[in-house]
């Protein structure tokens, strides 16, 4: 029987990656077809939090039927006949994984320390006391306030769907959102989808939804800090792909 490896013309594929936990995950991400099935499952670690040894793949065609169930760790992926459009599904096999019970993705499930005013004005030491004496010693270094237009010149030649890296870190991702965010300070910010879990949120910030990302992908940053043009999402794998 012939093998079922693909590897004539294009050796790469496109795949839409799901996860049993995570609701709201969805990515496309592209594969080599000589990848084993562990380097895929190493690759998908990254992006999602859910451990090799804990992850079962399963293969899905345009169509939501099931193809395959991909368990055998040092086949490669080409094995499996996966194409463009295809879905690969991650299942997370352990009940105590970070990915587990929601709270990856819903904060609200989060326990949160509160104190009042009054209580933390009792405090010594706190920033609120450094900042009144600093207003006490220099009334004038606390009269300016940053304009509603702050780096608005900045944005002109940025617009949401555009490939970016932001500093510090080289961070790469694309553009999901631009304009002004109240409650994170007067001005513009960019909000950015990284390739990887480098990110604070979901593109919820502060109660406030500006975007819609993968949780730990997301965050907000001023102008200055982004650079757009053509800045392909990085492969770990590259250089170990022929």
């Amino acid at each position: 029987m012939a093998s079922r490896l693909q590897i004539q013309g294009d050796d790469s594929v496109l795949l839409r990656i799901t996860h049993s936990n995570l609701k709201t995950f969805s990515a496309d991400v592209r594969f080599s077809l000589q990848m084993s099935v562990e380097a895929v499952k190493e690759k998908l670690w990254k992006k999602c939090g859910t451990s090799v040894n804990s992850m079962s793949l399963e293969l899905y065609d345009e169509t939501g039927t099931k193809v395959s169930v991909l368990n055998d760790d040092s086949r490669p992926l080409g094995f499996y006949s996966p194409h463009d459009g295809f879905r690969l599904h991650i299942i997370d096999l352990d009940p105590s994984s970070v990915t587990s019970g929601g709270w990856l993705e819903d904060t609200s499930l989060v326990e949160k320390y509160k104190i009042s005013d009054e209580e933390y004005n009792k405090r010594s030491g706190t920033f609120r006391k450094f900042k009144e004496k600093l207003a006490s010693q220099n009334p004038s270094a606390f009269g300016s306030k940053t304009s509603d237009d702050n780096m608005q010149d900045l944005c002109r030649n940025i617009k949401v769907g555009d490939r970016c890296e932001v500093e510090p870190g080289a961070k790469r991702g694309v553009v999901k959102y631009v304009g002004q965010a109240e409650a994170l300070g007067a001005g513009f910010w960019i909000g950015v989808q990284y390739d990887e879990p480098l990110g604070k949120h979901d593109g919820m910030v502060k109660g406030t939804r500006y975007f819609e990302c993968p949780p730990l992908h997301g965050a907000m940053v001023r102008p200055d800090k982004v650079k757009v043009g053509d800045y392909p999402e990085r492969d770990p794998f590259e250089e170990d792909e022929i």
